[in-house]
């Protein structure tokens, strides 16, 4: 399977109906109201400019489910929730393209993955009480933002928590023993991949230790895992190693 990549320049703002399916209006129209730099939390900065850059990061998202691509945008939305923005994140893309695949593409269940470094409280958070999304996260516990502990999840939400220093043996393990069981358990017609580079070894924010290769053998197996796969950037802070890693999950998705 092929991921084409692309970014703000072949896609189109996401529409605001869209976006409503997973936020609030009030939270929408504060994104909307920014007219000077400000800061929406302690990590969250936003301009003028911010309410355009998410709703095409939204709208890339969108993209790659109808396209079968990977998203390349900021900002990264797995920490938003319906009601605010968090993290550096202000809309949650991959929420708003799981959403638009169901209403728009007919496609009834959606398996989220997430292997950003940090858990996706947000996306969590969005699909806690629906059965028909798939919810599954690896991530580095106990760390940011607090969320995805031990024995936190339901029937449709899969944590799994891993020590500071992990590496590739600890994720191949997770994958077989949860992550596989749990996504073909679900059987849904899309697979979308919360991507996240933040696990790397050589990534400032983060204490896991995976390979380029993981990414690699990440995508590859996630591919598998379902019918259509897409995906969507989310944290990756190494700006030296990030463009090669996404070439390296990009590899692994056109296997």
């Amino acid at each position: 399977m092929l991921l084409e990549a692309f970014a703000y320049d072949s896609v189109e703002p996401a529409p605001i109906e869209a976006i409503l399916r997973c936020h609030t209006e009030e939270h929408v129209e504060r994104i909307r109201a920014i007219a000077e730099p400000t800061w929406l939390d302690a990590d969250t900065v936003a301009s003028e400019t911010t309410f355009e850059a998410a709703l095409l990061a939204a709208g890339a998202a969108i993209a790659a489910v109808e396209r079968g691509g990977f998203a390349l945008v900021r900002p990264p939305g797995h920490h938003a929730p319906a009601g605010r923005a968090m993290g550096f994140c202000i809309f949650n893309n991959a929420a708003v393209a799981a959403r638009h695949a169901q209403a728009e593409l007919g496609i009834d269940r959606v398996a989220i993955l997430d292997w950003d470094v940090h858990h996706g409280n947000g996306t969590q958070a969005i699909f806690w009480d629906d059965p028909s999304v798939l919810y599954v996260s690896l991530h580095e516990w106990p760390f940011y933002p607090g969320t995805g502990g031990p024995g936190e999840g339901n029937e449709t939400t899969v944590n799994v928590p891993l020590a500071a220093l992990s590496g590739d043996a600890e994720y191949e393990r997770a994958f077989a023993d949860v992550v596989e069981p749990a996504i073909r358990g679900f059987s849904p017609g899309l697979v979308l991949v919360s991507a996240g580079f933040d696990a790397h070894a050589s990534d400032p924010l983060a204490d896991i230790r995976l390979s380029d290769g993981a990414f690699t053998w990440m995508a590859e197996r996630a591919a598998t895992l379902g019918p259509r796969v897409a995906a969507v950037l989310e944290g990756g802070y190494n700006i030296e190693t990030l463009p090669r890693l996404v070439r390296a999950a990009l590899e692994g998705f056109s296997n």
